[in-house]
Parts: structure tokens; sequence; C-alpha cells
């Protein structure tokens, strides 16, 4: 499955308009799966939820790959895959999962989306400097932020909207130190085999959370809605999208391949409203975009400060 769906692409990799083709498919279905994991999670737990497609995903991934027999990772290759499927898959798409049970879809991606302020931060208390143009898109993302909670500043007053709220923020934390140990790291292994580790061993570790603290429920008393929700996150969300997604970082400038993360809020929001009639008010929609507009200038400055690393090195 895996090689027809890089064949259709790289077929036509001279065709102009394919690469932004595909960009638009994960900006749009990634969008979704915020959709397809608020729809899950009102039957199941989170963290059970994200288990089960991590590991029907990745069995499906290392399957695959067996039978076309590619290499397995080797050495310390592996301390990487472990990694990466603890920051990436057992805590950032864990957390985003359960806390998108208390929070709508479409306020879930848009915390989703601020992970470059964390990688920010985090470079910053790393000892390196911070760029003005990184300054005024963090500043500009919080007042986004600030004015897509003035409308809730009530909600917070309920526990389980707090519970959501800090989740979600969690999972971007995570995702930005899994993003800066990926630049580190990067590896010349197959990325989608290393995914198909990084999501087994991720569900491994969840199951066992779940088993410890008893928050799993029968998969017989499991409803067919969430099944349908699991398979489309596997499917869709997991195998197409991710593979697509590597052919966007293969075949587009990283200032191009970055736009998806603008577009996915949108989708949630939008789709959210329509499906799950939730709220689509001037605050969330002023806000969102006033958030977008904050984290474009801080992608531009780590953009900027990449070239300008690039420059010295060569």
């Amino acid at each position: 499955m895996f090689t027809k769906v890089k064949n259709i692409f790289s077929s036509t990799t001279q065709a102009i308009g394919l690469p932004i083709l595909a960009l638009l498919w994960v900006g749009f279905f990634w969008g979704t799966t915020w959709i397809a994991s608020k729809e899950g999670v009102r039957y199941i737990p989170g963290i059970q939820m994200a288990a089960i497609r991590q590991f029907l995903a990745g069995f499906l991934y290392i399957a695959y790959f067996l039978t076309t027999k590619t290499p397995w990772p080797k050495g310390k290759q592996w301390k990487t895959i472990i990694i990466l499927a603890l920051l990436n898959f057992t805590l950032s798409n864990g957390l985003s999962t359960a806390g998108v049970k208390y929070i709508s879809s479409g306020l879930g991606a848009i915390i989703a989306a601020i992970f470059p302020i964390w990688i920010v931060i985090i470079s910053f208390f790393r000892g390196e400097k911070m760029a003005k143009l990184a300054v005024t898109g963090l500043l500009i993302s919080f007042g986004g932020i600030c004015i897509i909670f003035y409308e809730h500043l009530s909600d917070f007053l309920i526990p389980d909207f707090r519970l959501g709220i800090l989740l979600s923020v969690l999972a971007t934390i995570t995702w930005a130190f899994g993003t800066l140990y990926t630049k580190k790291k990067a590896t010349s292994y197959s990325p989608y085999f290393s995914l198909g580790f990084q999501m087994f061993i991720s569900s491994i570790l969840l199951f066992a959370f779940n088993g410890a603290t008893g928050t799993s429920i029968n998969l017989t008393e499991i409803p067919m809605e969430t099944w349908l929700a699991i398979a489309y996150l596997v499917v869709i969300g997991s195998l197409v999208t991710f593979t697509i997604f590597i052919y966007t970082l293969q075949n587009l400038p990283p200032e191009m391949s970055s736009l998806y993360a603008y577009m996915n809020p949108i989708v949630a929001v939008l789709l959210g409203a329509a499906l799950f009639d939730e709220p689509l008010t001037i605050s969330i929609a002023l806000g969102g975009g006033v958030t977008l507009i904050g984290l474009y200038l801080v992608n531009k400055s780590l953009r900027q400060s990449r070239k300008k690393t690039n420059i010295l090195i060569k």
C-alpha cells in the first residue's frame, strides 16, 4: 500500500502542482482527524483510543516493511526511536487525544498549532538568543490566545475544561521537544519504518498505562462509531497522510511544507461547528487568526535562523 501511494506521487514529481496538492491534503485531512478524535472519545477514554490507533497503524507499518525486507534500525537508532515514541506519540498524541474529550476539537487544534512557540522558548533556555521577529510573533500569538479565551473565562471554573486545556498544552510541549530531538538526531534509515516502530512502542506504553490505572473499557463494549473513528484515524490520519506528509517534506521547501499547521485549526474549527455544533464565535475566529499570524512570524524567525546556521556551516 505504501509503495502504491508513494509511486502515485513519485511518478509525477515533475508536475509543479502535485507537491502543493499533497500539502493541501495534509492540511485538510490532519484537520479532520481532530473531528474523528472528538467523535471517538465520546465513548471511550482518550488514552485507550490513542493506544488502539497507534497499535493498529504501527503494526501495519511494521508488517509491510517486514515483507519488503527493509533493514531494521541498528544500535543507537533504537534509542532515537524509543525517545521519539515517548515524546511524539505516547505523550503528545496521547495527551492531545485525551484532552479533546473535555474541549472542542477546534480549540484543541488551535492549541496544538502553538508548538513552535515552545521551540523558541526551549531554545532560549538552552542559551540561544531570541530574534526580535520571534519575540514579536510570541507576543502576537499570546494576544490571539487571550482573545480566544476571553469568552471561555467562566469555563475555567469547570475542572474538566481546565484538565482538557492542561493536557493539550502539555501535548504541544512534548511535540516541541520531539521536533528538536528529531532535528538533532536525524538518521538515514526509513522514516516510514521508524514511524511504525514509534507508534507500536507507544501503543504498548499506553496500553500499560490503561491497565495500571484501570481506565480502559472492554473492547466488546466499544461502539461502532468509535471503531469507525479509529479506522479513519489509522488509515487516513496515520498511514496515508503521514506518507504524503513525508513526500511534502522531500519535495517542498521547509517554509512551504510547514503551512499545513495553519490549515489544521481552520478545518477543525469549521468542521467542529458543522458536525458537533461547537461554538464558532467572533473571539475564536479573530483570536485564531491573530494566533496563526503570530505563529507564522515565529516560524519565519526559525527559518531565518536555520538559513544563517547553514551559511556559517558552509
